[in-house]
Parts: C-alpha cells; structure tokens; sequence
C-alpha cells in the first residue's frame, strides 16, 4: 500500500519515519514465503457469477441484466478475501441481481485510487488507509467493517527473552513500513519506548527471512500468514512469544469495504445487495474453511501458493471476521468504540493530520439495509 511522505505529522516520528519512507503492499496481503506473482489486469480474477441469460419463453417478461459490480481487493487472491470468491461460485451475487468482477490488487495497485477514479466501485483495504485517503478530499465511505480484529503480532523466538512488549528495549524490530507500523509505534508509546533511541527500529522484507536467520529479534506478522510460515518453518509455537496488538489495547481495524460517495448516492440498493451476499459467502467460508479454500484456489495464480496454507490462512481468517463470542448477526457492522480507537491511533502518529470526523468516514446504512 503506497504512503505519501506527508502523513507523518510528529516531529518525534518524523525523522524516522523519514529514514524508511518507502511505497508497499501492506504484509497482510502478500504470501511472503508462500508469495505470488505480481498480478498482471485482471487475469486472475474470478469468472463472472452470472451467466447469459436463456431466451424467455412466450408470455415470459424478460430477466433483467444484471447490474455490475467491480470489487477491487487490496492484494491477490487468497483466503484472505474467501468470502466474496465463495459469494460469486455459489451464485449468491447472481441471486442479487449482480455480475461482480474480481479485481486482484498488488504493489502498485492503491484500492483507494481505484475505487476514487472509478475503476472499481467497491475496495478492500485497512481502516488507517481509508482515513489517510479520505483526509487527502477522496470522496470515500466505509460500509461495512469485515474485520473486526487486528491480524497483527510481533513475534520472538523465546531465546531472545521478549516475553513481553518493554522487553522489546534494546531489541531488533521489524515492519514492513510504508503505513503497517501504526499498530507498533502505538505500542512503543505506551510502554514509553522511542523507536529512534531505545531500540532499533529496521524494515522488514515480505519474506520471514531476517526473522528465522536471526537478523531481528522480534518480526511483524500476520496471524494468518507470516506467523503461519514461521511454523511451516519447522519452529513449534512453544518456542514462540507473541504480542498482539488487541491484547495491548493498540489494534487498528484492517479489512472492510468502502465506496465512492458519488457511485453510493446513486446505488445504495445495489451496495446492499453487495454486501448481503458478501456476508453470506463469509458465513459460508467460516463454517466450510476447506471448501472456501477449494473455491480460492480456482482463483490463485497457479503455483504462488498451496491449498494447506491458504486453509491455515482461512481458519485464521474466521478468527478476525467473526472473534470467539461474537454474534454472527452483527457481521460487517462497523463498531463505533473500535473505529475511533483506530481513528485516534491514526491521529496520534500522524496518518491523518486532523481529528476524522465519524459522521462521514464510514456509515452502517448500507449494513442495515442488507440485513432487512
């Protein structure tokens, strides 16, 4: 996910953020040591869900064409997005009236843009970026929150003695940068730690690499992928520490759904037909991890990935999209108390430069009405 270098506000930050200012994709989309070709058009995404309609018969009214709907997704296809891939194989778009293509994200690929400029109507992406872009005058909404929990760790092998965040002092660091370090650079601050004076803060690659020769002492990962490789590695969790974000009370929200003002003004029954059937096929992939991960691989470039870490990556997945105790009825609902921590994280390091205002960064309208 591309960042420009006029987020960061804090002069604190500032210099070092400076220091690594760098464009990428966000480390949840990428597979890292299971990684992906970089996606070319749309070549990988999935076929249409709506086939031509038959000739009617006599006396029949002719079906309406469906309407379209282009979904741009944050990164390329994986389980990370198994709910709208199963939505489209088993036709529940179709049952809405909708073609909706797939559109694979990748390096160079900023939802937001898309999704601003017309070359999608819907995107996928974490809620810090939304807010940075909205701040920038995009005329972008939040509708529906996917995610409800940060898949973000930092993880240590026990031998480097981190079992908890102020032991990170003194200690090896990495992220990826390029606006994934929020969640951290909260974290440091609540236990008081200066990323520029009382540990070394370094840039992490998109592959486990540093973290398994030894290079940094504790890594940035994603539950449902890098910590995932990190076990396929062959080093067993007991030999692990993990601090997690929403433990600390320092989690953003990651994946949801957002639209251009002007497109939802003018579609709002279509945006609720959307997000129905998206809510449905994420239904269906928590309950069916195996068979979200058959229909995902049908649209994962061939040999960027293997079915058993994109089901590791799914059951993880169904942790974040509906958390133990959570009630399925609230799914895609965008809570009000986690996105202004989110927000306020934001501001506080300097994402956005101004407070968001919640009244028009994100509405739970089009949730409502998919629900009815």
């Amino acid at each position: 996910m591309k960042r420009k270098r006029g987020f960061y506000r804090r002069s604190g930050v500032m210099a070092f953020l400076l220091l690594f200012a760098m464009t990428a994709a966000a480390c949840g989309n990428n597979n890292n040591n299971d990684p992906a070709a970089s996606p070319s058009g749309s070549e990988s995404a999935s076929p249409s869900a709506s086939a031509p309609a038959s000739s009617p018969a006599a006396g029949e009214t002719p079906a309406a064409d469906p309407v379209k709907v282009k979904l741009q997704l944050k990164w390329v296809p994986q389980a990370q997005f198994a709910g709208y891939f199963v939505a489209q194989e088993k036709g529940y778009y179709a049952e809405e009236g909708l073609e909706v293509e797939i559109l694979p994200g990748g390096p160079d690929i900023v939802p937001e843009q898309q999704v601003a400029n017309g070359a999608a109507d819907i995107g996928i992406d974490w809620v810090a970026s939304l807010l940075a872009h909205q701040e920038q005058g995009l005329p972008l909404v939040e509708i529906s929150q996917i995610y409800q929990k940060s898949g973000l760790v930092l993880v240590s092998k026990k031998s480097a003695g981190i079992a908890g965040p102020a032991d990170l002092k003194g200690k090896k660091v990495g992220n990826w940068m390029g606006g994934n370090e929020f969640e951290l650079l909260a974290l440091f601050d609540k236990y008081k730690l200066d990323p520029n004076k009382d540990l070394s803060f370094a840039k992490q690659g998109f592959t486990m690499d540093q973290f398994l020769s030894g290079e940094l002492d504790a890594a940035s990962a994603m539950t449902y992928n890098e910590y995932q490789v990190v076990l396929e590695q062959g080093i067993p969790a007991t030999d692990l520490n993990v601090i997690d974000m929403n433990a600390e009370g320092v989690a953003m929200l990651e994946d949801n759904l957002f639209a251009n003002k002007d497109w939802l003004a003018k579609n709002k029954e279509t945006a609720a037909k959307f997000v129905r059937a998206s809510l449905k096929g994420w239904k269906d992939a928590i309950a069916d991890p195996a068979g979200a991960v058959d229909i995902v691989m049908k649209s994962a470039e061939e040999g960027s990935t293997s079915k058993d870490h994109q089901l590791k990556m799914m059951e993880e997945v169904a942790k974040l999209v509906a958390p133990e105790g959570f009630d399925l009825a609230k799914l895609g609902y965008i809570d009000e108390a986690a996105f202004k921590q989110t927000a306020d994280i934001a501001l506080q390091f300097g994402v956005i430069a101004k407070a968001a205002d919640l009244t028009t960064a994100y509405t739970n309208e089009i949730v409502e009405m998919a629900s009815k």
